[in-house]
Parts: C-alpha cells; sequence; structure tokens
C-alpha cells in the first residue's frame, strides 16, 4: 500500500516539533519510514523529559526497523513483535561470512540489502557489529514497554538465537576511534590550532575542555552552556606543596549523561591550562549565557545556536588532518580513550581517573589501562 504524499507531510510537520533533537536533514526521511503511532510515540518520550542522545537513537533505530520490516515482510512493524520476527531480524544482520560464499541465502536476503542500502541505512559490507543488533533490539524492547505493550525480547528461543549468530559472524569487536588521544597527538592538534582567530580560540577551548574533563562524550560537549560553569576557589599546583603556585579552578555540572541520569548531577573539575583556555575563548566570543562552544562562519560571525556532536568530531578531524595525522584514525571518541589511556601512562590509579571520566564499567575503564599494563610490563619481554 503506497501511502499519500499529505500523509507524510504531516509526519514531517509533526517532527518538526522534534527538530532540536532529531537532525533536520533527516525530517523527510523519518517521515517516510515512521508511521502516525510511531511519531506520536516519539513526541510523547519527549515530553516525558527522555534525554536527547537517547531519543535520537530510538528514532534512527525505529526508522531503520521499520524500513527493515518493510522490505522483509512487506508490512508495517508490528507492536508488539512476535518471536518470529525478532529471530528473522538477528538472522538477517548476524550470520557466517563462510556459509555466505557458499549459500547466498544464507543471511540478509539480496533485496532487503539492496532496499536498505539504496534507502542509505545500510553501509555495512558484511554482518552487522554485535553491540548494534543488540541496541536496536533493545531499542525496538524499550519503544514495545512505551506503547504499553509486553515483547518477548527476553525469550530463551531469542537470546539463544542472538548468542549463536554473535559466535558465527566472527566480527571483530571495533574501536569507536581506531587511535586514542592521548597527551602526545593532543599537543599537536593544540598546535594545529594556535592562533588569535575565534575559531583557534574556540578549537583550543574545545579539545581542552574534552579532554581534561575525562574525555567528554562529544554530545556532552556540544550541551555544555555557560550555566554548567561553577568558578572554584584556585588551588594548588601540587596539593602536597603549600607553596607551589595555584591554578585557576571551575566544576562542569553536566546534568544528565549516557552514565548518569539529572537527579546524579554528575560533575567533573577543571584545573589550570582548560581553564585558562575556556575563559579566554568565552571572553573574546562575549558569551556570558547559553551554549559554550558554538559555531562559526567563515567571516567569523559567531551563531547563537550550539555546535552539532557531529561538528564536535568534525572539528577534531579536521585539526588532526592540519597536525599532519590521519583523520580516518581519530574520531572524538578518541579523547575519551585517550584520556583513560594518558592517565594509565602516568600511573593514575584507575578509580581516580573514573572519578574524572564518570565511567560506570570498571571491567570498560579498566582496559585501557590493561592494554598500557601489557606494553610496560614484564610478560611480553621474556624474550627481548
Amino acid at each position: 500500500m503506497i501511502e499519500s504524499a499529505d500523509g507524510i507531510q504531516l509526519r514531517a510537520e509533526a517532527l518538526d516539533a522534534l527538530d532540536a533533537i532529531l537532525p533536520f536533514d533527516r525530517r523527510d526521511q523519518l517521515a517516510a519510514l515512521l508511521t502516525n503511532e510511531d511519531v506520536a510515540t516519539l513526541k510523547h518520550l519527549a515530553q516525558q523529559g527522555m534525554g536527547e542522545n537517547t531519543l535520537r537513537a530510538l528514532a534512527s533505530d525505529l526508522g531503520y526497523l521499520e524500513a527493515w520490516c518493510g522490505l522483509a515482510t512487506g508490512a508495517a512493524l508490528p507492536w508488539p513483535a512476535p518471536e518470529s520476527l525478532l529471530i528473522k531480524f538477528v538472522a538477517h544482520h548476524l550470520w557466517d561470512p563462510v556459509e555466505r560464499a557458499a549459500n547466498p541465502s544464507h543471511g540478509m536476503p539480496a533485496a532487503v540489502e539492496t532496499g536498505l542500502r539504496a534507502a542509505g541505512l545500510l553501509r555495512a559490507d558484511g554482518p552487522h557489529a554485535p553491540d548494534t543488533v543488540r541496541r536496536r533490539l533493545t531499542s525496538w524492547s524499550i519503544l514495545t514497554r512505551w506503547r504499553g505493550l509486553s515483547g518477548v525480547f527476553g525469550a530463551l528461543s531469542v537470546k539463544t538465537a542472538l548468542k549463536l549468530a554473535v559466535k558465527a559472524s566472527k566480527r571483530p569487536r571495533q574501536r569507536k576511534s581506531k587511535k586514542a588521544v592521548t597527551g602526545d597527538v593532543l599537543a599537536k592538534l593544540l598546535s594545529a590550532c594556535a592562533g588569535d582567530r575565534l575559531v583557534d580560540l574556540r578549537d583550543q577551548a574545545l579539545l581542552l575542555v574534552a579532554f581534561a574533563s575525562g574525555g567528554r562524550r562529544r554530545s556532552e560537549v556540544a550541551a555544555l552552556r555557560v550555566e554548567d560553569l561553577v568558578d572554584e576557589e584556585p588551588v594548588r599546583t601540587d596539593p602536597a606543596d603549600k607553596s607551589s603556585p595555584p591554578r585557576p579552578c571551575l566544576t562542569i555540572h553536566l546534568g544528565r549523561t549516557k552514565t548518569t541520569t539529572a537527579d546524579e548531577d554528575g560533575h567533573v573539575v577543571l584545573i589550570g591550562r582548560p581553564v585558562t583556555a575556556l575563559k579566554h575563548w568565552l571572553a573574546e566570543a562575549k558569551i556570558d549565557t547559553g551554549p559554550v562552544f558554538r559555531r562559526i562562519d567563515q567571516w567569523g560571525n559567531i551563531d547563537r545556536r550550539a555546535l552539532t556532536p557531529q561538528s564536535v568530531n568534525l572539528i577534531l578531524k579536521a585539526r588532526v588532518k592540519q597536525a599532519g595525522l590521519d583523520p580516518a584514525a581519530f574520531s572524538a571518541h578518541g579523547l575519551r580513550s585517550g584520556y583513560l589511556t594518558e592517565a594509565a601512562n602516568r600511573g593514575i590509579p584507575l578509580l581516580e581517573a573514573m572519578q574524572q571520566s564518570l565511567h560506570k564499567s570498571v571491567t570498560q575503564a579498566a582496559s585501557y589501562y590493561n592494554n598500557v599494563e601489557r606494553k610496560n610490563g614484564r610478560a611480553a619481554r621474556l624474550v627481548i
């Protein structure tokens, strides 16, 4: 059944109410993929105060699920989804490359793959990353519950299918940034944006704040507001030496993050150079309220709106290129992994570093420390 253009336009207009959350350039695509009930659910979630990043991810996943289901079954996504459809989703996205070579019908059907690629929704070659599949199943489950329905996402058959499919897909886990922005890399990036232009001052402050505040996520950097900054009394460079010079200090209140809630009010402390760079940028840009990091046009005019998370990533990649490094090897997440790697290199205890990075998972944070310890330890040097 082909829907009228009027129906799609009405959904596009309804999505305009979420334009602060959903990318405008995807509005028309989402309007074509989602149903009226989907849009109503997203608006309800926004009104209930769901975090912007979570809502953005749910909208993206919902659009993909609707497109996949339409191509795979010829019908809109059913609510609640039957067990067989969940297993079909797993089978289409996690499969054995060796078996696929011998049996073309294994995995995602060619017609479904072609349709998703034509819509710009599928870019990966080979099976999907297991984390992506798990995230979309989780989004599917969340949206099912918010519609007041009970799903079968916890069914043994679904869990077993997912476990076996992950094992068969043999896709190695990929880091969000191939290389970490460690201290030496950060120094090169700061040299690349050394200058008195507003864009240089902004990028210096952005890089220093993002790194020194524990490797903040690009969404957290983009969402930072002047009202989140609280000046503190200066602190000593060496807390144990009362004669050491004082350094400026401020606290950043992050509110709700990926690993905290608004009630927890996550916060981190900045000391020294990052504080100086941040205050210099705000003073020169004449920003005393609202978003801290903003777009600057080619004539040096500063926008009133905040940078987008994608803009933060592009800024980092641009400075990486100017520093003579490979932009493909770095992303904004490299600031987060780089902070923990640098902390491990300098012998800072893991739990102390986690207080700044706000990691909740010791296992995840420890992975960066483990890599450093293996390289610096004696076990790998038995036959040097």
